[in-house]
This record gives C-alpha cells, structure tokens and sequence, in this order.
C-alpha cells in the first residue's frame, strides 16, 4: 500500500492526478485545520473523481468536525491539532488541544448516533481513526486505542531509528538526529509553507520548530518492543482486544481518572540520584 499527500489547493488536483496514475492506494488530504471548505471540497473531488481511491481528512479535534468530513465522504480521520512534539499551533493560533481521541469517536456517539468499536461506524460506513500528535512512548498507544483510535501516528517516537531519513550527529556526548515539523520555518522553505497559507502571504508564520531526536536504534528492535509493550498494557487493563477494551470503558470497569500533574510525576521515575533507562 502507497499513500501520499495533497494539500487544497487547486494546484492540487494535478498532482492528484499524477498520484493516482502513479498507483497511489491512498492519499491524505494535509491540513492543520481540517474542518474548512477548503478541504471539504477538496474531499468531495476526490471521492467524485477517484471513487475507488481512499481519502484521509483531517486534521479535527471535535465530534462536529468529524462529521463533517465523514459526510463530504472521508474514508479515515486524523485526530490532533497541536498535539505534535515540534507543533506550534496551540502557542502561535490558540487553536487545538492536548490529543483527545475520546472525544472524536465517542462524541460522535452521542452527536450523530454513531457506533464505536475499533472504528467508528458514520453514515453507513466504518472509519478509521488516526490518533496524530501525542504519542511518545508505548503507553502513549495503549491510551490512544482504548480511547477510540484505529491506529496511531508515530512522528518523534519513530524519527530517531536508523532507518529514519537524516544524519545522526554527536552533541554533548549524546547521539542524535535532526527532526522538524512542517509547519517550521525550514520545512516551510522546502515547500510546506502551502498548508499554513505561507505561499500567498508576504509574511510566513511557523506553526512548529527544528529540533532533535535521541537515538533509538534500529526498527527492527524498536518495533518489536513497542508492539510487546502495548500487549502487556492491554494484558494489565484486562482486556484481550481493543474492541473488548471499549466494551470494558463503556460499562465504567475501565474507567477515566483526572491526575494531577504531582500524581503523573510520581507516575514516572523519580526521587533518584542517578538512573540508567534502557527499553530493550
């Protein structure tokens, strides 16, 4: 499978075209704010031109902009908006939120008489959820899918491994790589800047930051271990599939807690002098 992304302008049709012709599977319409007309209209094209090709919309925070883009004919959904390790918007715009898979999904529930299981089931289809922005640990995954997501975008927690593109270097004893978001103003240089109305403005606003990644090995050790801690954290929560996760939070046996910034602290490693932390 092959997905590639357009943005909404109209620019963009060509190079859906060419996508499509190239034996593209699936493409993801790229957007920060993806509750606009742009990219409704946008989605509306692609299903009306390419109706066997699969659409990816976002990005949405809310159950009223998942149903939006679910109805202009979205085959999938990316939740987040600001979330994102290199992500600005929430400083720069004050838009968006912390990842809220919960509301997404199970909003809709109650929004529009939706069903939720491992997909969210709108309009007379079944639609992925992609929890995008938040995800730094295995932890992190176990949440996003008992909450309501399909799956889960790994920016930060995937852009350290070997085979990850750029060049590690060596700062302060510690070896990294470098790691951008899209909507900083480097990437905006090489051709982003579209998606954040950088092309039509005189003056580029960034919406994200150029940093660093440590190093995280390769793939092929990373990938194992995550996949067997997400086992064991639905093995803890008693749950022996995602969909009996949600069964298990809809009838309260699993259940939300509020935790105080002091309790996620003694939730992680502390009071130590010194400490060595190696996954695998």
């Amino acid at each position: 499978m092959v997905g590639a992304a357009i943005g909404t302008r109209e620019q963009d049709k060509e190079r859906l075209e060419h996508l499509v012709k190239a034996g593209a599977n699936v493409v993801v319409v790229d957007s920060s704010q993806g509750n606009s007309i742009y990219q409704i209209e946008m989605t509306k094209f692609v299903k009306r031109t390419y109706p066997d090709l699969d659409v990816i919309a976002g990005n949405i925070v809310t159950a009223y902009q998942a149903q939006n883009l679910i109805q202009s004919g979205a085959d999938a959904l990316r939740v987040g908006m600001g979330s994102g390790s290199i992500c600005t918007t929430q400083e720069v715009c004050a838009v968006g939120r912390g990842q809220d898979i919960w509301t997404c999904t199970h909003g809709l529930r109650f929004y529009c008489n939706c069903r939720i299981q491992s997909l969210v089931y709108c309009f007379s289809k079944w639609v992925p959820v992609i929890a995008d922005g938040g995800i730094g640990n295995s932890g992190h995954i176990v949440k996003a899918l008992t909450l309501g997501a399909s799956t889960v975008m790994m920016g930060s927690f995937l852009a350290g491994s070997n085979e990850a593109p750029g060049a590690y270097e060596v700062q302060g004893g510690r070896r990294i790589k470098k790691y951008r978001g899209m909507g900083s103003l480097e990437a905006m240089t090489k051709g982003s800047d579209s998606r954040y109305l950088g092309d039509i403005s005189k003056l580029k606003i960034a919406q994200g930051v150029v940093g660093a990644v440590a190093d995280e090995g390769s793939l092929l050790k990373l990938i194992p271990y995550t996949m067997q801690a997400v086992k064991q954290g639905f093995q803890d929560l008693g749950a022996s599939s995602i969909p009996l996760a949600h069964d298990l939070l809809r009838s309260s046996v699993l259940r939300l807690e509020v935790r105080t910034g002091a309790a996620q602290v003694e939730g992680g490693v502390h009071d130590l002098v010194f400490y060595e932390k190696k996954s695998f």
